[in-house]
This record gives structure tokens, sequence and C-alpha cells, in this order.
């Protein structure tokens, strides 16, 4: 089965002083033995990016040339399905956000779901449940509490 990987996800895997390091690593692993694949999208990748360089969200921010090199090694896994917005994908994308009343605090996280529900993944690794559960077409795969 794929699974749908959000940025909190990503960044947990990928930065070994975040809280919930040990448990993304762990699910990792887990899913990986188990022959899973994990979608990804580019918004999750430059989302992932901006997050790891940052120094007021992380205690020892990335360079650019690391972040990148970090992102582009999970873009090339061979384990990895690209996923890609399209035309169905942005109208889904903004049916959402009328019907759900969602805020511009809610755009990519909304893109996102329709981008991985328009590639029909039914399974997202997050722990920001509330960003996908509103949408009824998922199962919300928990790293850490």
């Amino acid at each position: 089965m794929t699974h749908g990987i959000d940025t909190d996800f990503l960044v947990a895997a990928e930065v070994r002083e975040h809280p919930f390091h040990r448990e993304a690593d762990q699910l990792l692993d887990e899913l990986l033995i188990q022959g899973h694949e994990f979608a990804l999208a580019p918004q999750t990748l430059a989302e992932f990016i901006h997050i790891v360089t940052d120094p007021k969200r992380m205690p020892v921010p990335l360079t650019m040339g690391k972040a990148i090199a970090r992102a582009t090694h999970w873009w090339e896994a061979n384990e990895v399905v690209r996923v890609f917005p399209d035309g169905r994908v942005a109208t889904e994308f903004l049916s959402w956000l009328g019907q759900h009343g969602l805020g511009r605090k809610r755009l990519l996280d909304t893109l996102l779901a329709a981008t991985f529900r328009g590639a029909g993944i039914k399974r997202i690794i997050t722990n920001n449940e509330r960003d996908y559960r509103v949408f009824g077409v998922f199962e919300i795969i928990r790293f850490g509490e």
C-alpha cells in the first residue's frame, strides 16, 4: 500500500533533534520492511525545505544545500511514488475549501489532501490528524503523541 507523506512526518524523520524523530524513524523502517511505498508531492518538499532551514523552528537549522540534498534523496528514493496536482485536483482543492469553510492557514494541507486523493492515496502519515480528518476520505497513520 502507498502512504502519503505529510511534511510533519518528513521533518520528524529527517531531523534527529525533533521530539518524534525516533517514532518517525521506527514507523518508516516498519513500513519499508513490510514493502509499502510512500507518496510525495512537490509542495511537501518545498514546505520541508522551508521548515528545516528556519532558525525560528529548528534548534539546528539545515543549510539550504543540506535541505535540498535531503529533499532530493526522498524525491529520488525507489520507495517513493511522485504525485502531482492537476486540473481535477485543483477543482477538488477549491471545492473542499468552500465546502468545509477552510481559511488561509489550511491551503497547503488541503491542496496536499486533494493531490493524494487524485492519486488514489488512502492513507496519510501525519500527526496533524485534524488537517485531514475533515475530508472523510483518508486513514490517518500517526507516528508520535
